[in-house]
Order: structure tokens, then sequence, then C-alpha cells
């Protein structure tokens, strides 16, 4: 399709010359930035993005040259290009319900209807067609992270075992602190060489940091890590959830020190303490004890049966029929069927997204309306709360989720280096 754009831009400028000879204006046609295996970059693609990064960054902060942004900014389409063509090979695909979903989400959160969002998207110079390919980009690679990364990486009980045990992380577990982040990247197996270049290269961006020059300008320019275009902004993290050669580094930085470069797999690091605070954690939770009953569809039970059955004993039970007697003869759920319905206590999050947002809105003693979730259809009566302390659980919780979110991270930086590494990358231009 681009080609065939490209083709018609070309026969429309012809045309122009045509029609009129007494002005024989030069069109510049839009041109290859850059050929990314089987597709391609182009110049107007790298413009429209450029101006997208530099008005989100530009109120921020104190942007490098535009050659300097322009190449940060091309290296990190080229790797969507290619994360979009190893999920489109994978059979990922994301539709346009979900899409609308997340787009109303999105407005919602920002107190706009969809009309007044489009507006401000209009008043920003966004075309929504463009703002709604970008976010089903953004859900597609989020996808394949999952699926190629995320889902791959397990943490064993002895793993949250041996966490637990280093006091040190107890210890420091209430202490946050904002980090903001510059990588010199190495290539895998790299020579002594190209580690000693690298190696320079960071102590130069130190040295001129140190000087004066804008931290968060130079990591927009010059570092190879994946909040580049963010100023190399981390966010807020405990000193459990950062790889542990930061964290050793951290304890001893105060507000505005910069690290010296730190070697790891992925090259060297320079870290900034931007800031530090202490928040208090609760780990009480409110529990729900409730009953169900579900009715699953089949060939021969359609969705509109399932929902009149259930509508049918709902009304039998409100008429003073026994949940739990007809949960027991009637609910596909043979394993809570057999206690009558009963899913015992039940913290957030432990059910799927649907049967919770129903099962939240109740007050104790009432029954739903029939609703389907993945499993079939539902009523469900919610028999009572409680405040629960669940420290010992939410704590190797907590610490199962640090240690999966550090190996994650550490295993999408190899991840995206060697799908690099691994694709046909041409420049068309002089870098």
């Amino acid at each position: 399709m681009k080609f065939l754009s490209l083709l018609c831009c070309f026969l429309l400028s012809l045309s122009a010359l045509a029609a009129e000879p007494s002005k024989p204006e030069a069109v510049e046609l839009d041109s290859i930035i850059a050929v990314v295996n089987n597709d391609v970059i182009t110049r107007v693609e790298l413009e429209n993005r450029l101006q997208l990064v530099k008005k989100q960054l530009g109120a921020r902060t104190q942007l490098p040259d535009d050659a300097i942004l322009r190449k940060q900014v091309l290296e990190r389409m080229i790797m969507e290009k290619i994360q979009l063509q190893v999920a489109k090979r994978s059979g990922i695909r994301i539709d346009d319900e979900t899409i609308n979903r997340v787009i109303e989400n999105i407005a919602k959160d920002n107190k706009l209807n969809m009309e007044q969002f489009r507006q401000v998207l209009a008043r920003d110079g966004m075309a929504f067609a463009d703002f709604r390919e970008n976010i089903k980009n953004e859900m597609i690679i989020n996808e394949l992270r999952k699926r190629q990364v995320n889902n791959k990486v397990s943490v064993s009980e002895q793993e949250v075992d041996n966490y637990l045990a280093n006091q040190a992380n107890i210890k420091n577990q209430q202490e946050e602190y904002r980090l903001s982040h510059i990588l010199v990247a190495t290539p895998e197996a790299a020579t002594p060489a190209q580690i000693q270049k690298a190696r320079s290269r960071a102590e130069a961006l130190r040295e001129r940091i140190l000087k004066g020059e804008d931290f968060a300008s130079i990591a927009i320019g010059d570092s190879d890590g994946p909040q580049a275009l963010k100023g190399g902004d981390l966010g807020w993290r405990k000193a459990d959830q950062m790889p542990t050669f930061f964290s050793r580094i951290i304890e001893n930085m105060k507000v505005g020190d910069i690290s010296q470069p730190l070697r790891s797999a992925s090259g060297f690091h320079l870290i900034k303490l931007m800031d530090k605070r202490t928040q208090e954690q609760s780990h009480e939770v409110q529990q729900t004890l409730a009953r169900h009953i579900l009715i699953k569809p089949n060939q021969i039970v359609s969705n509109e049966d399932a929902r009149k059955r259930l509508q049918n004993l709902r009304t039998r039970i409100l008429n003073g029929e026994d949940f739990a007697q007809l949960a027991r003869a009637h609910s596909a759920d043979t394993a809570s069927a057999a206690e009558g319905g009963s899913l015992g206590w039940t913290n957030p999050g432990t059910m799927v997204p649907q049967f919770e947002e129903q099962m939240n809105k109740l007050e104790p003693g009432q029954i739903s309306q029939p609703f389907r979730t993945q499993f079939g259809w539902h009523i469900v009566q919610v028999m009572s709360r409680r405040k629960h302390d669940d420290s010992e659980q939410f704590i190797r919780n907590q610490a199962r989720m640090v240690i999966g979110k550090r190996k994650a991270e550490e295993a999408a930086q190899n991840w995206l280096r060697r799908m690099r590494s691994e694709s046909y990358v041409e420049y068309r231009f002089n870098q």
C-alpha cells in the first residue's frame, strides 16, 4: 500500500505539472529513509513522529539538536517495525472492539467524551486515525512481549524464600527512589574493543552532565535505553524493583548524584537519583464471601437459553428456594456446586474482571442479574465481606512480582538486542 501511495503521489505531481506549465515548481516526493527487513520507513513518517516527540517532550525538557533527536527517533521506529513484523508472523491481532474500548477508557481517564477527545487530538495536530493506529501498534507490541518474554519468566518458591531471607530488601521495602537512566549498549558477544568504546562513551556522557548539560536531554539524544525518549525517566521504584547492581549503588547516593558507569550484559549504565521518599503500605484487604451458579452454553444450550435458565433460577431464589440446593442441582462449576455454589473468601483480583466487577456491585445478600464471562453465564450472591490481614501472603506475592519483573526486564533487553542483530536494516541517508 505504501508503494501504491507513492505511485499515486507521483502521478498526481505529473498531472499538476502538465496542467500548469507556466509554474514549473519542483515537487518533493516522499523518500525512503530506512529499509527494515521487508518494510520501509519513509521521510514523512519519520518527520511526523519527530514532530510528535517534540510536542510531547518540548515543554518538559531541553531537546537535543534535530539531527541527534531524529536519529534517536528513527532507531525507535526501526525497533517498532521489527517487533510488529514478528507479531504479524506470530499471528497476533487486536480486534477493533478491544482497540475502541481502550481509546474510550483513555478519553474517560481524561474526563472527555469521544467527540471532545477527537477535538483535543485535532487541536494538537494529530489525526484520530493516526492516534488509533499508534494505540493498536502499542497493544500488539505489548502482547508480543507478553508471549515472547513475560510468559516465559518463572519464579520458584525457592527464589521467593531466598529473596525474603535478604534482610536488606525487607529493611528498605518502604523506601522509593525516582531514577533517570542512560544506557550505552554493547552488542552480544562484544569484543574487548567494543566494550572499551562503550565504556569511554559512557564516561564522556557523564562528564558532559557533570559540566552542566541536562541529563534528560542527553538521555533523549544518546541513550540506547527503552525510556530514552522520556528523558531516561524510570519513575518511582523501590530498591528491590530495580536491577541488583542499581540498588547497591542507590543506597549510598544523594538526590542529584550521578553514578559512575555501571557494567551489565546490556552495556554501561548511568543513573541519576532524582528524588526519594518513604511510602507506607497497608497489607489489609477486603475479602468477599460469595456463591454462584454457572451455566455453560454448548451445542444444545444457546447463550440466550443459558441466560433465561439463570433468570428463572434467580426468580426461584428470590421467591424463597434455597440457593445452595439449586447450585448443587444446576451449576456447571462442579467444584463450587458441591459446596452449594460457595467460592469461599476471595481477595481482590482473584476472580476474572467481569465476575469481580459484578460481585463488587452487590451488597451482602443481593443476587446479580445473569452476566457472562469467558466461562459461561453466572448469577452471583454476596454473602458477606470482611477486612483481612493478608500480610504474609501479600509479602510473598510482592516478592514474586518483583523477582518476575526484574527477570522480565533483563530478558526483554536481551530479546530486543537479539531481534535487532538478526534483522536486516539499511539506512538510505548519511548517518
